[in-house]
């Protein structure tokens, strides 16, 4: 079976403490380092999602936007 360009499936196992092992494709594909910090989504009806690292930049700029001038979190 082939996958669309740019679509990738793969599988990971979880251990006894409930880590899992990322597949060498998949961090070569995603540029997955050592000691890099993933976030990950989740929901109950449709499980989870690890979005690519440049999220976490789209994700501070939406929630620190700060459109009224104020500067106040």
């Amino acid at each position: 079976m082939s996958m669309p360009k740019g679509k990738y499936a793969w599988t990971a196992t979880v251990g006894e403490k409930g880590q899992i092992v990322i597949p060498k494709q998949a961090r070569d594909v995603f540029g997955i380092k050592p000691g890099d910090t993933l976030l990950l989504l989740g929901d109950e009806d449709r499980g989870i999602a690890i979005p690519n690292k440049g999220a976490f930049s789209d994700l501070f700029a939406v929630v620190f936007d700060d459109k009224d001038g104020d500067n106040n979190l």
